[in-house]
């Protein structure tokens, strides 16, 4: 089932092991309290070189149904209109 039959969101962190902004975007994210309306896949992109590459230290970086949301820092407000945003979209 796709993410788009699902009615949720498809939410992607890029991220890496002892990122501190990570670790407070992801509890923003917790802390938005929505998590019916997306699914979230976390993503170290130090497992890929290629990753590694394009992200270097500008993480974390936040995509919402694969458009760039966020990168660096964000507010549980600001995920959830970034997510009624993408769900207004379809």
């Amino acid at each position: 089932m796709s993410h788009e039959s699902s009615g949720k969101a498809r939410v992607v962190i890029y991220t890496r092991p002892g990122c501190h902004l990570c670790d407070a975007a992801k509890a923003q994210i917790a802390r938005a309290r929505c998590d019916e309306l997306f699914t979230l896949e976390e993503v170290d992109v130090d497992s890929d070189p290629g990753l590694a590459r394009r992200y270097g230290h500008d993480v974390p970086v936040v995509t919402i149904n694969g458009a760039h949301a966020f990168k660096h820092r964000l507010t549980a407000e600001d995920f959830k209109r970034e997510l009624r945003r993408a769900f207004d979209s379809r």
